[in-house]
């Protein structure tokens, strides 16, 4: 198999089956006449937290899809819920519609509507959480997230979900809290998909 990078997407000729890359976009050709676009996976760089946000930005126009990953223990050291906000030019604030849920024992599920961001829940201060949570497009610069956490320290485990639409095409985003906390401990990355 062979990899071309093109300066142009007009062919020029015949490709031979392969892999065509145009403007950060990778096409697969079966055929010498067909091709179609093939799925781009791309690791942003991990960041460990401190400071009261960590954001990507510069994120392509063709994304479809991110994955947050939260790990080695993320915490703040205050009490507000954490989030991830998204945006086009400038991050968007307000708008969300979501919740989150967690399961404090068998018996008590505390949940909570949200409108500033995607909900990561936060109880205490000490708390420690890892988990992911998907971004998708559902077309037309709306987006629908879904994610599950769990406190390491405590084993609650929490699940959030909502959605937003953007003025324009996704080109960032951000972890932050709801309060202004600080990050004191754990890390954060992006798988971003087109």
């Amino acid at each position: 198999m062979s990899i071309l990078a093109l300066t142009s997407n007009t062919l020029i000729g015949t490709p031979a089956a392969g892999n065509l890359e145009y403007d950060g976009q990778f096409f697969g050709t079966d055929s010498n006449a067909s091709r179609a676009q093939m799925q781009r996976i791309t690791q942003g760089t991990a960041v460990s937290l401190s400071g009261t946000s960590v954001e990507f930005t510069s994120l392509p126009a063709w994304v479809k899809r991110i994955t947050v990953m939260l790990y080695s223990g993320v915490s703040s050291n205050g009490t507000s819920n954490m989030q991830v906000q998204i945006g086009s030019g400038s991050y968007t604030t307000s708008g969300y519609t979501g919740a989150y849920a967690n399961a404090v024992n068998a018996s008590a599920t505390n949940w909570a509507a949200f409108t500033t961001g995607f909900a990561i829940f936060n109880d205490n201060a000490p708390d420690t959480r890892n988990g992911t949570m998907i971004l998708t497009s559902a077309g037309s610069n709306t987006w629908v997230s879904s994610g599950m956490f769990i406190t390491t320290n405590r084993g609650i485990m929490g699940n959030t979900t909502g959605f937003i639409a953007l003025g324009g095409v996704l080109d960032r985003l951000r972890l932050t809290t709801v309060g202004g906390d600080t990050f004191d401990a754990g890390s954060v990355n992006i798988i971003y998909e087109g």
